[in-house]
């Protein structure tokens, strides 16, 4: 079960998107370049002693990581405020891997244009965006439920 992370800008989102990977048994692609090196103190931080549990694959740039993605078959379904479909309407399936964009500028267009599904969460009109460690959380655990896949030890 797959989530990557389009060279994300803030270290604490990260560290806590890999410290939820690690308990929920996820892997993490980054993507880069990252706005920050990946031992930074601030992503030690917010992983704490997770940041050994948790399984990450590095890819140097994104069309290494398509490369990766459409080798092993998987669909890749975008996060994006730009989406009108909302993540609760999605049927996910076994073989997705979730996209979540920078944390400051999202994904360029030409990604945009190659991802099987974009999905978005719902919220009020007059708000731009949710934290993406929040959002990361929003989408892995219903594809957790859609796939009756929560650890159970």
């Amino acid at each position: 079960m797959d989530l990557a992370l389009y060279m994300p800008d803030i270290p604490q989102n990260t560290g806590t998107i890999m410290r939820m990977a690690a308990c929920m048994d996820l892997t993490v692609h980054i993507i880069e370049p990252t706005g920050f090196r990946m031992d930074a103190k601030g992503l030690k931080r917010s992983g704490m002693d997770y940041l050994a549990k948790t399984v990450m694959r590095r890819h140097v740039n994104f069309d290494a990581f398509n490369q990766w993605r459409n080798e092993q078959g998987k669909r890749l379904i975008l996060l994006t405020t730009k989406a009108s479909r909302p993540y609760c309407e999605c049927k996910f399936e076994a073989n997705d891997v979730f996209l979540f964009g920078r944390e400051s500028v999202g994904v360029p267009q030409e990604v945009h244009d190659i991802v099987d599904e974009r999905i978005i969460v719902p919220m009020k009109k007059d708000t731009r965006s949710l934290n993406l460690a929040m959002t990361t959380a929003f989408i892995m655990g219903e594809y957790l439920r859609q796939m009756d896949a929560f650890p159970t030890d």
